[in-house]
């Protein structure tokens, strides 16, 4: 048995996830989990709500609350949706946590004392109207990339490109819209990122395995060469430097962001923690696998590995960061701050997780950004769940039901429908089984529906409705592998589509988590004991109509 550590990327606090965030990182990380734990491992699935920084102000400031507890009731509502969502954390925290806290602290002082932070005077957008200086996201102006007017201070949203404050052209206030504004000097820290370039390349380039779009990202701000970093800001919420002269600064939220990861686990596991993040406590045997979008993988790369790294302590890094492309909006981009596309909590009004999370798996943007549409998902909803599967289950069960009331039936012994079956099904497994190891989701769920498809059209072959009237034990031995066939089904499907599974084995009265199968599938279509009773579920999936399409394309602004 393995010990796995996963971590997905933190959803930021302001406001409700869109669903290329939930693709993006929490999604995938939950069905890597999922399959992990099927397979026997030991697994800890760490994520938490990421909470300082100044959109979290700027995001509370507009709902008229204290920032405390716009972050407190944003938690709640976060995790309310992930859990809608059935996403497996083993422990959902917050960045704001004292663990986090005390953490960050601990790691800012051992880089100092390492010689990795220095003090530096720069220059910083103050606001005489807000009497404040204004950091990031709280000064708005023109690109000077690609001219877009309503650029922030920290990236802009029209091109993509990073930028400090300083940098945009006729600046203003986000919070007053003032345009006076002045430079005034200012004090800050800096991570000195430069001096430990060597040390982040010798440890990229010892993960010749990670994805291609893992390692151009990393190789791209590598070969750029690392710029020294400023690791505070001048705002009241987030995390005290506590440092002489530094009073009413608080670290960045890119610094102490990632630390979360090992202060969630300590709130997970207080006593244990060490054992998953120390390789001096026994950390050396965990495989350490992160989920993130494109956008974040810099940071995961080269920023916080900065961080563990300069610490000199036996920190755990990553071994595998398995990063994706974006979910786009109909080819545009989805964007929290703007209201664009559909979002977590939306989604669940209109349809049942699985349907989502089925969609967005079987079209993960990995090899390139995906255009999603509701017209694929209303396809995918319809062709694969209720047509493929749902309609598998659904004639096997009522047929067996009422032909054989309610119990899984004797007799009879496999033949030529089932041995092509078995054949296909031990090509089929193993070759999922690899590719969910190797997080290539696209590829999984095309076996994943191809072993679907393979069931039914075992049915069409054994056409047990046929010979009932004159062969009973040839139908019994097709109705016994077409339940069976459900069983499998359901614990193949479970790491992406859990609620489903969990209808689909409570069928046959299984309600323990389930195991990934194995063996041959001559003996997998065969474990229910004979003359078990089962019951016939309702129908798994409802197809979407058309006049539900048009509602859902008007409600969201769809393109038509």
């Amino acid at each position: 048995m393995a010990r796995i550590l996963i971590t997905s990327a933190l959803p930021y606090i302001n406001g409700i996830k869109h669903l290329g965030n939930l693709v993006g990182s929490m999604l995938p990380a939950d069905v890597y989990a999922r399959f992990m734990r099927a397979r026997g491992h030991e697994v800890a699935f760490v994520c938490a709500t990421d909470e300082h920084g100044t959109p979290a102000e700027l995001a509370a400031a507009a709902a008229g609350q204290e920032i405390a507890a716009y972050c407190a009731e944003q938690h709640e509502v976060q995790k309310a949706a992930c859990e809608g969502f059935g996403l497996s954390f083993d422990v959902f925290g917050r960045s704001s946590s004292p663990a986090n806290r005390e953490l960050t602290q601990h790691f800012a002082q051992r880089l100092e004392e390492n010689g990795y932070i220095e003090a530096r005077e720069e220059s910083q957008v103050y606001s005489p109207a807000d009497g404040r200086f204004l950091p990031d996201r709280y000064v708005e102006g023109t690109c000077p990339n690609c001219g877009f007017e309503r650029a922030r201070g920290d990236q802009c949203d029209n091109c993509g490109k990073l930028l400090d404050p300083t940098d945009l052209i006729d600046p203003y206030s986000a919070i007053s819209g003032s345009r006076d504004v002045e430079l005034r000097e200012t004090r800050h820290l800096y991570l000195l990122q430069s001096k430990l370039e060597p040390e982040v390349r010798a440890w990229v380039d010892a993960h010749p395995h990670w994805p291609q779009l893992t390692r151009s990202i990393a190789y791209k701000w590598l070969d750029e060469g690392l710029r020294d970093r400023s690791i505070t800001r001048d705002l009241d919420w987030g995390i005290p430097v506590p440092r002489e002269g530094f009073e009413g600064k608080v670290f960045y939220v890119w610094f102490d962001a990632p630390i979360e990861y090992i202060a969630a686990t300590k709130e997970m596991d207080s006593d244990g923690w060490e054992a998953w993040w120390r390789t001096d406590q026994g950390a050396d045997d965990v495989s350490y696998v992160q989920f993130m979008g494109k956008d974040n993988v810099a940071f995961h790369t080269v920023s916080f590995p900065c961080t563990l790294l300069g610490s000199k302590e036996p920190w755990k890094t990553v071994d595998t960061l398995k990063s994706l492309n974006w979910l786009t909006w109909y080819g545009g981009k989805f964007s929290t701050s703007q209201g664009r596309g559909i979002f977590m909590d939306q989604a669940l009004e209109i349809m049942p997780a699985d349907t989502w999370r089925w969609y967005l798996m079987a079209n993960a943007p990995e090899s390139d950004d995906t255009a999603f549409t509701l017209e694929a998902f209303t396809g995918a909803v319809n062709k694969d769940l209720a047509d493929v599967l749902g309609n598998l289950v659904n004639r096997v069960t009522r047929f067996a039901s009422s032909r054989f009331d309610g119990v899984v039936p004797e007799g009879g012994a496999p033949g030529e429908a089932e041995e092509a079956l078995f054949v296909e099904l031990d090509r089929r497994i193993p070759a999922y089984t690899e590719q969910l190891e190797r997080m290539e989701f696209r590829k999984a769920f095309a076996e994943l529906r191809a072993i679907w498809a393979a069931g039914n059209e075992y049915l069409q072959a054994a056409a047990p409705w046929t010979s009932f009237k004159t062969d009973k034990d040839r139908a019994a031995a097709s109705v016994r592998t077409g339940l069976n066939l459900v069983r499998l089904l359901a614990e193949l499907s479970a790491p992406v589509i859990p609620f489903t599974a969990h209808k689909m084995l409570a069928v046959f009265g299984i309600e323990d988590a389930p195991s990934w199968p194995q063996g041959e599938a001559r003996a997998l279509l065969d474990r229910l004991p004979h003359g078990a009773a089962f019951t016939a579920p309702d129908v798994l999936f409802r197809k979407v109509e058309d006049e539900q399409l048009a509602e859902w394309a008007e409600r969201f602004g769809a393109p038509r």
